[in-house]
């Protein structure tokens, strides 16, 4: 029976074939052809090929047609999926009216647990992209909205689907995705931000960031304003949470490449001054993660150095003198005995460099001084208008000096003696600690000027060669689809008693960690993730095939909002 059905098929698609432009007067034979998608594994295959092949022909059958393909896309066989997954951009090859719902499907189809089906569906979803951007980008977008706004969630599908476009929709290039198709994108990006999650805003921001908004000043200025509204807020900033300190970093991170001379960083430079260094005791890291204090001192340094003006400015350098205040050692008090005879001050000084050297955070002390710096070059008076605070700092500095010139005496002797071992990661370290302490010095010699001098430039050490404006317009010009990546960080650099350390290991990038949800303004932190950093809402039932039974079959009805949290 199965054999003269086969043949049946191929009857009718011969008939079809050969009608050519009486093909209409065929709908019986296209009917048998949608039926045979209920019959045996060949039967299907060839159903699924034969569906697409005239699908064009039969508008008045159109919506039971793509039922029926959608009916194949769900076969519990992983192999008739496949081929109905590989020949559904047919549908909406010439009936571009139909790419919203198959990019919809598709998109659900993403949440496959097999490597090669969802390889089938990419290519298939990359086709309609191709075809119809602005239907495609649609679908999609539809569906990481349906999978966590529905009454039942999925949030795998959405997963997959931010991903998908964060990684694809920039290897289509301009030439496929135009203005149109752009201006949905950015919109759509803006409105998944309001509810995210870690791993998602990294995708976002990446296909923002590569969007026209990451090639102007004007465009960069409204990233900063979206990452600046999921970064913080003062009523819902919670120090003593490593979850909240860890999305001003990752957010923050991620404004950094986009700040300049044109684009200022005022906003979050008051946002730290404000609310984070005022707060700096309360500061906590999550157990086994980097120093999240040193994470906040590199970035406090870098958006100082891009600061416009501020209300209040000598209240934000006496916040960044308390800050730097901590990590400066104090200079040890001279008494009469030791000052009486000096051989034996000299005698002591040098087992005090040796032996009994104070704990000292360069890396620490590096970005504080480099904030302080910036932000007093904006108002050089600032800092010498009280003149104890300054001699206090002054103090500080000059014993900080000499422990500094003895480590880099140090560092210099052991670098240059360990030819052919250039670029060992030891060697690497200490070459990272000699431009921190280079640094420290530099910064320290302006403060000693009279009155203090804020002119000289130093590149932080843990921040890669930077880029002239005229580079980066033209890197922009010849290397559009490039996403604009963070800056290299290095290891801390700290001097314990005279011997080196190097912090734990910096954690990895903030999408991999166990960050909750943030629902601005005042939503909290949710459950949605959990110890693994992997999605924990509830996985809808797989049906035939393995899928949930589909929504698509609402033919794009509006998705419903969920509460928030």
């Amino acid at each position: 029976m199965s054999t003269d059905n086969i043949e049946k098929l191929y009857e009718n698609y011969g008939i079809l074939a050969d009608a050519k432009d009486d093909i209409s007067k065929h709908e019986k034979e296209y009917l048998e052809i949608l039926a045979a998608v209920k019959g045996s594994d060949k039967e299907k295959r060839l159903a699924s090929q034969f569906i697409a092949k005239f699908f064009h022909n039969f508008p008045n059958l159109s919506e039971q047609a793509i039922e029926a393909q959608f009916d194949l896309c769900e076969d519990d066989d992983v192999a008739i999926r496949k081929q109905a997954i590989k020949d559904l951009p047919v549908l909406c090859k010439e009936n571009k009216e139909h790419t919203q719902r198959i990019a919809d499907i598709l998109s659900q189809l993403l949440q496959s647990d097999d490597t090669t089906e969802i390889n089938v569906v990419t290519n298939s979803l990359m086709t309609i992209l191709k075809g119809d951007p602005k239907g495609a980008l649609t679908g999609i977008f539809s569906q990481i909205h349906q999978s966590t706004d529905g009454e039942v969630t999925n949030d795998i599908v959405r997963e997959r689907c931010i991903k998908f476009l964060a990684t694809k929709v920039k290897q289509l290039g301009r030439e496929i995705i135009n203005k149109e198709a752009e201006d949905l994108i950015i919109a759509e990006c803006k409105k998944i931000l309001e509810d995210v999650v870690a791993e998602e805003f990294e995708h976002i921001m990446e296909l923002l960031t590569w969007s026209r908004l990451g090639k102007t000043p004007a465009g960069k200025k409204e990233l900063v304003q979206l990452v600046a509204a999921l970064a913080f807020s003062p009523e819902d900033w919670h120090p003593e949470d490593p979850e909240y300190v860890d999305r001003i970093i990752q957010c923050s991170q991620h404004a950094l490449p986009l700040f300049s001379s044109q684009v200022d960083s005022s906003q979050f430079v008051t946002f730290f001054c404000d609310h984070v260094l005022v707060r700096w005791d309360d500061i906590t890291t999550a157990e086994g993660g980097a120093d999240s204090k040193l994470e906040l001192l590199k970035i406090l340094a870098e958006i100082t150095e891009h600061c416009g003006d501020v209300e209040n400015m000598q209240e934000k350098i006496n916040t960044v003198y308390d800050i730097l205040m901590k990590y400066l050692p104090e200079a040890p008090v001279a008494t009469e005995e030791n000052s009486a005879d000096k051989d034996k001050q000299e005698t002591e000084t040098k087992q005090e460099e040796t032996s009994a050297m104070p704990s000292l955070q360069f890396s620490h002390v590096e970005c504080a001084l480099f904030a302080l710096h910036s932000l007093c070059r904006k108002s050089p008076d600032t800092l010498g208008a009280d003149t104890t605070r300054l001699k206090a700092l002054r103090l500080r500095l000059q014993y900080t000096a000499r422990l500094t010139q003895g480590y880099i005496k140090k560092l210099k002797e052991v670098t240059q003696g360990k030819k052919g071992q250039e670029d060992s990661e030891e060697n690497k370290l200490k070459i990272a600690a000699l431009k921190t302490t280079s640094n420290i010095n530099t910064l320290i010699r302006d403060i000693f000027r009279t009155p203090p001098s804020f002119k000289s430039k130093v590149q932080l050490s843990f921040e890669s060669p930077k880029k002239s404006e005229k580079e980066e317009k033209l890197e922009n010009t010849g290397n559009k689809d490039k996403p604009i990546s963070g800056q290299k960080r290095h290891q801390p650099i700290t001097f314990d008693n005279g011997e080196e350390k190097s912090a734990p290991e910096k954690r990895a990038r903030s999408g991999d960690r166990n960050l909750k949800m943030y629902t601005p303004p005042s939503g909290k932190y949710s459950s949605r993730l959990n110890n693994t950093g992997r999605f924990s809402g509830p996985n809808p039932g797989r049906g035939r095939g393995g899928y949930g039974r589909r929504d698509f079959r609402n033919n794009g009805a509006p998705y419903r909002r969920r509460s928030n949290y």
